[in-house]
């Protein structure tokens, strides 16, 4: 069993990039697992198809056709790394992204780039669920939903509150952007947990706490950054 791996640097001359009108779009993030097993401290490198496989302009980042014929276990052998996975499809809940982009890699004909790093939680490393439980991520970004837009929102039992920046399509294919105006129906958090649905008076900006980022997930893989502090321009 291979017990260590280094990653490939793509963040080295990572550039800003700025996507507008990504709301409702499908996109797909690619994990390369790179560190120690033994030590435990585990890295992800995360390639997002973002601007990326839509030449027929359909906000379709990630044809499915094209997603099917990405092997995880294939990309493991290939990069030589410690795993490998499809985190996707996915659909973006943000108006606009401002990104730090690097290298582009082609995963079997889906091509993607470096957007970040990830600290992998050991729920991740065991394949149990993340939902409801704080991820460390690193990133040089601005996330933003316009004034009037939808915010789909999860308030915790320490006062946080998160935003969601993407719904999944992995745990649920049949969800769809416009369910999750009804999402607190389906979703059974643990106690402390509320969801819900505002429309926004002012612009949400969500911004690293010095390239640090705070995530969470519901149990249907719905991804959420923390606001509020240093991560956002205002609580909603």
């Amino acid at each position: 069993m291979k017990l260590s791996a280094k990653l490939p640097q793509d963040d080295q001359g990572a550039k800003q990039m700025r996507f507008e009108g990504v709301r409702g779009q499908r996109y797909t993030e690619i994990f390369l697992i790179g560190g120690h097993a033994i030590t435990h401290h585990l890295v992800g490198g995360v390639y997002n198809t973002i601007g990326m496989n839509d030449l027929a302009g359909t906000g379709d980042t990630c044809p499915q056709q094209v997603l099917d014929k990405v092997d995880a276990d294939e990309l493991k052998q290939q990069y030589d790394v410690l795993g490998a996975f499809k985190n996707g499809p996915r659909l973006w809940c943000l108006d606009w992204a401002e990104v730090m982009v690097g290298g582009e890699r082609d995963f079997s004909g889906l091509k993607a780039r470096w957007v970040m790093w990830l600290d992998v939680p050991k729920e991740m490393r065991t394949h149990e669920s993340v939902a409801y439980k704080p991820i460390s991520g690193k990133r040089d970004t601005q996330l933003g939903i316009n004034k009037g837009s939808p915010a789909f929102l999860l308030d915790d039992p320490d006062g946080n509150t998160w935003c969601m920046k993407s719904a999944s399509l992995i745990v649920d294919p049949g969800q769809t952007y416009q369910s999750l105006r009804d999402l607190g129906s389906r979703l059974k958090p643990p106690p402390g947990w509320t969801f819900r649905a505002v429309i926004l008076d002012q612009d949400l900006i969500l911004t690293p706490d010095h390239g640090a980022v705070q995530i969470t997930q519901d149990e249907l893989g719905n991804t959420y950054d923390r606001v509020g502090g240093p991560y956002s321009n205002y609580k909603p």
